[in-house]
Order: C-alpha cells, then structure tokens, then sequence
C-alpha cells in the first residue's frame, strides 16, 4: 500500500513529463508531491523541506540529474536526511549505469516503460527511504542520549577511576566540608611527563596499560578515604581531607612520588620507568577558600616546576601579589 505521506519531488524541465508522473501518484494515493521545473529549484525547495524520494529527469538544461544527485547527497550530509533519488533516463548501458550508481542515484525508470515502472519503483523507494531515514533518527537520538551520559558521566574509561567531573565534585565536597567543620583539604597533581613520548613509540595500547597501572599503584598507597581521579590525558588528582598540617607537607607524600618514579611499569612492551612530577596546595578554613576549578587548575600549572626539579611542588594559596 502506498503511504499517502511520503515525500516526493518531480524534477523535470518538461511540463508534460511532471503531469503524466504527477497524475500517476496522485491516483496511487500519494498527496505529497512537489514539482520543480529545474535542478536548482529542486535544490532550494529540498533545502527548505527535504523530500523524501526524488523523481529527476537525467538530462537537464544547466545542471544534470548525475550533478543534482551529487548536490542532493551533499545537503543530505549536513542535515542527517537520506533522499532516494531515481532518475529518468533514456539511456542504456552497463558503463552508463555504473557511473550513475557511483555518483549517488539509486535507481532508474525507463522512460519508454514509465507508466509500467514508475509505481513498483516508488513502492520500493518508499521502504528503503523509510528504513534509512528511521536509523538516522534512532543514530541522532543515541548520540543525544550518549552527550547527555557523557555530561554526567563520572568514571574514566580507561582507568575506571573517577574522571575530572568527579575530581571536581568531590574537591567541592571536602572544601565545604572544611569551611563548615574545619580542617585541611590536600589537592595533589601527580602529571606523567614522558607518557606522550612513550605513546608516540609504542602506541595507544601501552599507554593504556601504563594508565591502568598507575591507578591501581595509586589505589596500593593512599588512603582508603582518599580521592582519586584521572584529571588529564596525562594527569592524575588526590584529594584528601587533613586534620594535622603536617600530613599536607611534600613529606607525605614522598612515597607516591618514588613509587611511581622508582618502580618500572610491567607492560607488554617490556618493563616502562614513568617520570612523574607532582604539585600539591593546602587550604584551610582560615582564608578565603578558592573554587573547585580555580584550585585545580593552580595546582596543574605547577607541575612543569615539578618536572623541572624532580621534586614535590608546594603551592601557596592565596598566591602572592
């Protein structure tokens, strides 16, 4: 049965060829047809309201059907549409077809057979353009889905710790913590300066490994409270919640920073040694507590001093004038 809604465009120079393939499909049931005398105005009508199946003639004055198919399937790649484009053609040949199925058309109508052809092939591109046009919808509503997942998403892939987000929600939640009941909150920045190099030799999958394995090294020697996230590409922040001074000090945390700089990374590339920098910044109630991000990131931007010393950064907040 023909579906009274489909979309269909005639596009044909000849006014006498647009009625005979108009009066056809009107008495077929179909209601939607718009009818273009030229390519171009094809393209401004399809670009006001995509059609879903479009009947063109080959050949044309000043743009073909091949030319209009192209620029058709260019429109449809901007707008996630899928127009079922058949020509009419006089022509025959295999190589003439070939070409024409190359360039985009899906199929053809004979012109001396069109009263014949023209209903079966509209019957099929009806299905076809259906069930194409159906799985760009369902592909645009899961890439929709999938942003709106990855807007709230938590968890690095890769790592399975926590991402930035949840480095971020949770630095929130220790600061307010210490603005409400005291205490100190520890921000640490732990940046692998050689991972990008060993990426660029060994490839995508040793990174990956190298990234596993430094979390679950992690995991070993903080504290069960502590919060551990993958900040970066290349970057990895502990947060934790202090009540002694001391136990915010470069010191303490002397044990990460040689175990992660001191003990080679078992890969399937052989055993890795990582150079890692680390930054560090300690606020407490007594001064005016910065934001999540602002803390951060003023940590991050201390890890090349890091590099630089191989030593524990200590960041002072607020900075100096």
């Amino acid at each position: 049965m023909p579906n009274p809604q489909l979309s269909i465009m005639v596009v044909d120079d000849t006014k006498f060829s647009s009625a005979v393939i108009g009066h056809n499909l009107t008495r077929a049931g179909y209601a939607d047809i718009r009818f273009a005398s030229s390519a171009m105005d094809a393209l401004t009508m399809h670009e006001e309201r995509p059609a879903s199946v479009m009947v063109a003639d080959w050949l044309m004055p000043e743009m073909d059907g091949l030319e209009l198919t192209t620029r058709i399937r260019q429109t449809d790649e901007q707008t996630d549409h899928y127009t079922y484009v058949v020509l009419l053609t006089a022509r025959e040949g295999d190589n003439v077809l070939s070409e024409a199925f190359d360039r985009g058309v899906d199929d053809f109508i004979s012109k001396s057979s069109m009263n014949e052809q023209l209903l079966p092939r509209i019957y099929a591109a009806d299905r076809t353009t259906q069930l194409i046009n159906r799985l760009l919808d369902e592909n645009r509503l899961l890439a929709s889905n999938n942003s709106q997942l990855e807007e709230h998403n938590l968890v690095d892939n890769v790592t399975a710790l926590g991402n930035r987000r949840y480095a971020l929600q949770r630095l929130g939640d220790i600061l307010r913590n210490v603005e409400s009941r005291g205490g100190i909150c520890c921000t640490l920045v732990l940046g692998v300066q050689n991972l990008e190099e060993l990426t660029t030799r060994l490839g995508e999958g040793v990174q990956q490994e190298l990234l596993r394995g430094i979390a679950r090294r992690l995991q070993q020697l903080v504290r069960p409270t502590d919060v551990i996230a993958r900040a970066g590409s290349n970057t990895f922040a502990i947060v934790t919640l202090a009540e002694d001074p001391a136990d915010c000090k470069p010191a303490s945390f002397k044990r990460l920073h040689d175990g992660l700089n001191l003990k080679a990374f078992k890969t399937s590339e052989g055993y890795l040694t990582l150079r890692a920098g680390m930054a560090l910044c300690a606020v407490n109630d007594r001064q005016t507590l910065p934001g999540t991000e602002q803390l951060l990131e003023l940590v991050e931007q201390h890890l090349e001093e890091a590099y630089e010393t191989s030593l524990i950064t200590e960041v002072r907040w607020p900075q100096p004038d």
